[in-house]
C-alpha cells in the first residue's frame, strides 16, 4: 500500500530527474534555435517586436494581413439596440443575449415568444 510519504518521495525524485533532463537538453535546444534563426535570417529584433512598421516587411517573409471587418450600417459601438420584444409590464428585450427571466417564464407558461414581438417602426 502506498502512503502519502512514499508519493511525496516519488514526486521529489521525478522533479529532480526532470530538472536534470532539462539542464542536459538546454544547450542542445539553444543551438537548434540559433541554427534556425541563422538559416531564416531571424534577428533578436524580429523576436522582440510584435509588429513591423508599415512597409517594412522583409524579403522572404509573408506580410501579415488583417481581415477586413464588415462595416455596420450607421451603428456605433456602445449604442443600445432597439427593443424587439415587449412584456406585459413594459419590460423590453433586444433579442440579443440570454432570454430574460420575464420572457422565459411566459414561454414556460405556454405563450409564444412571437406574441411579444414589437412591430417594426418601418411598418408604421
Amino acid at each position: 500500500m502506498t502512503n502519502l510519504i512514499d508519493i511525496q518521495g516519488q514526486i521529489e525524485k521525478l522533479q529532480k530527474q526532470a530538472s536534470e533532463i532539462k539542464s542536459k537538453e538546454f544547450a542542445a535546444t539553444v543551438r537548434d534555435i540559433q541554427a534556425k534563426m541563422q538559416a531564416f535570417g531571424i534577428t533578436m529584433k524580429d523576436l522582440q517586436t510584435r509588429k513591423n512598421a508599415k512597409g517594412s516587411a522583409k524579403a522572404g517573409r509573408p506580410a501579415k494581413v488583417k481581415p477586413v471587418k464588415a462595416a455596420k450600417a450607421g451603428r456605433k459601438a456602445g449604442q443600445p439596440v432597439a427593443a424587439k420584444y415587449r412584456g406585459p409590464n413594459g419590460e423590453t428585450w433586444s433579442g440579443r443575449g440570454l432570454t430574460p427571466k420575464w420572457l422565459a417564464s411566459l414561454i414556460a407558461q405556454g405563450q409564444s415568444k412571437e406574441s411579444f414581438a414589437v412591430s417594426s417602426p418601418a411598418a408604421h
